[in-house]
């Protein structure tokens, strides 16, 4: 039988991914932006949105002294923003305590907010060839089918024992090919439904296929009820088409990016609408839901058009009427980016 990592590398050098944006070249900082990208969200999503910020921000001290509004632009739409902050804080500490690197010490890196094992593994075998394993979403599939593991990956138990696996299975040589390639296996053929197990190069001894378990495993996350939360969206649109913007505060989801002021209610956005502008009608828009990882949000935007700025209502740190070429360099959520695209 041929050992895993042997036929993971024939497999990856006929069939594996080698023309990503973040593979030319392949330093530090590229492999680490699209690994902190890639964390639950697909490659053919993240490859725009990569190319992107590294046009606009080429290099780690780029990334360090960039206005936060200008990375979470950049990173809007990808969601998980506190990934973004993560980001350029870690970027940050690297100007200040590593000479403008990324460390190649495991621990040093590791340390850094938002690099935990798995990240700091794919940077230093991906970038530096330096022997260290992984152990993200498609790396826990391919493992927990191949060795028949049951349990959700992602209790504390389940995961020693692929973190386990993972490191004894990871050859010496060739170390940011077998990377590649035990991440390119389980996005392209040992994908979540309907695996591709006719042209899987580890079938032959993979438990999940003998066993008929692959719609099994890897187990499912033991579910509970997710609660749902409803808003109503506030768009002050003036005579010049500028939308009236609220900085969200440092707590909660969307924390510090730009949106739209809310209300529980029609009684409560009518009195926040008036203390905000001088208003005379207002059209409801097509409500719709936005899915968070926590719960679920009801959102019901309310068209306030022509809306007159009061006075003492001046663009500030929080509050700021904005037209859609002044929307385009800020943070939005992707929901409201795409609600006032719309209109």
């Amino acid at each position: 039988m041929i050992p895993f990592a042997t036929a993971l590398l024939a497999w990856f050098d006929e069939h594996g991914r080698k023309d990503l944006p973040w593979q030319h070249p392949r330093d530090a900082y590229r492999v680490w932006l699209s690994e902190v990208m890639l964390q639950q969200t697909q490659v053919a999503t993240v490859i725009p949105y990569f190319q992107r910020f590294v046009a606009a921000l080429p290099t780690l001290r780029d990334l360090a002294a960039a206005e936060e509004d200008t990375v979470l632009a950049l990173w809007s739409g990808l969601g998980y923003y506190r990934r973004a902050r993560f980001l350029q804080r870690a970027a940050q500490i690297c100007v200040e305590k590593h000479h403008g690197e990324l460390p190649r010490d495991f621990d040093a890196l590791s340390d850094l907010p938002g690099i935990g094992r798995s990240t700091a593994g794919a940077i230093l075998a991906q970038a530096h060839g330096l022997r260290f394993p992984i152990l993200d979403g498609n790396v826990k599939r391919v493992l927990t089918r191949h060795l028949g593991i049951h349990g959700h990956p992602g209790q504390s138990a389940v995961e020693k024992v692929l973190w386990k696996h993972a490191d004894a299975l990871t050859p010496a040589e060739r170390t940011a090919d077998y990377t590649q390639a035990i991440m390119d296996l389980g996005a392209t053929v040992c994908v979540r439904s309907k695996p591709r197990c006719d042209v899987c190069p580890l079938a032959s001894d993979c438990v999940a296929k003998r066993d008929d378990l692959t719609t099994q495993l890897p187990s499912a996350k033991p579910s509970k009820a997710v609660p749902t939360r409803a808003t109503v969206m506030l768009i002050l649109r003036d005579a010049q088409g500028r939308v009236l913007l609220e900085r969200r505060g440092p707590q909660g989801v969307w924390s510090g990016l730009w949106s739209l002021p809310e209300a529980s209610d029609h009684d409560h956005a009518w009195r926040a609408a008036e203390a905000l502008a001088k208003i005379d009608d207002a059209q409801s828009l097509p409500p719709f839901v936005h899915v968070f990882s926590h719960y679920r949000l009801n959102v019901e935007p309310l068209l306030f058009d022509e809306a007159t700025a009061h006075r003492r209502i001046a663009d500030n740190s929080s509050l700021r009427w904005c037209s859609a070429s002044e929307r385009a360099a800020l943070g939005l959520p992707a929901p409201v980016r795409t609600l006032l695209q719309n209109l």
